[in-house]
């Protein structure tokens, strides 16, 4: 074993997990913004521990001067998706993104392993500028549905408590479970149209409200308290009941009232 900094040696790899993080979950703000689906559910990420990088490099053969090429998962970055075709979707979009370079790709999905497992892997090689200069990293990008990540994050565990020799009957549960979870996953999909249409009736309605009651307040704050206290009455009236379009309504009429409190104050 070197005398390396280990410490030194994973503040790149940091980096990157942190700065990549930040841009996958704001590509899933910028969809929703843009009133779009996203295919990003959330966005978890880790580097690899030094002995967990250690077992690594002496199971793989990877001498230690070779670890930033030998071991590609030492930044790792877990996206989870709602269904198997959003994860096609994404892996699309981050073949089609310019600030980081895919090497090649692992499709677990399709080809699961003998265990079970399924997943997609993107390795990548991304740029993070350090305080010496523009270093090159390599990570990998896991998609996953939430079934596979809770499978995999089951098998995992068990695998360090038994040092990946696992007794056949707990072999045996794992494989049923994992065709269990896969099972979900296909029935999900079968009826995925009419998920994301009960989620974006939902966000929709929860903008709204948000909305109007912003407004309100803000009367409030312009001293319009009578026409404030007036939409609240409505707002609670129509707060049962599921008729998005008028709360659509109020939420124009606060706004214009809003617009017209600006105004006088301004005058």
């Amino acid at each position: 074993m070197d005398g390396r900094d280990w410490k030194k040696f994973l503040l790149p790899y940091e980096q990157a997990v942190e700065e990549l993080k930040v841009k996958f979950k704001t590509l899933r703000a910028e969809l929703k913004s843009r009133d779009e689906y996203s295919p990003i559910e959330f966005v978890t990420g880790r580097v690899k521990r030094t002995s967990s990088i250690l077992e690594k490099a002496k199971r793989l053969s990877v001498p230690m001067d070779q670890l930033e090429t030998g071991i590609e998962d030492i930044a790792g970055i877990r996206i989870m998706c709602q269904f198997v075709e959003d994860i096609e979707w994404l892996a699309e979009l981050i073949r089609a993104r310019e600030d980081m370079t895919l090497l090649y790709e692992k499709d677990y999905i399709t080809n699961k392993k003998p265990s079970g497992y399924r997943s997609y892997h993107m390795i990548v090689e991304y740029r993070v500028q350090t305080a010496l200069g523009m270093k090159r990293v390599l990570a990998e990008i896991q998609l996953r549905t939430l079934a596979m990540n809770f499978w995999a994050t089951i098998e995992h565990s068990l695998n360090y408590k038994y040092r990946e020799s696992l007794p056949e009957d707990v072999v045996a549960r794992l494989s049923r479970a994992a065709e269990a979870a896969h099972q979900l996953d296909q029935e999900m999909s079968s009826i995925r149209e009419e998920i994301v249409e009960a989620q974006k009736l939902f966000e929709d309605k929860s903008s709204i409200v948000a909305k109007v009651l912003n407004g309100i307040q803000e009367l409030y704050f312009h001293l319009r308290v009578r026409e404030a206290a007036q939409f609240q009455m409505r707002f609670n009236e129509l707060w049962d009941t599921d008729d998005v379009w008028l709360l659509k309504k109020l939420s124009n009429e606060v706004d214009q009232a809003v617009n017209r409190a600006k105004k006088n104050s301004l005058a």
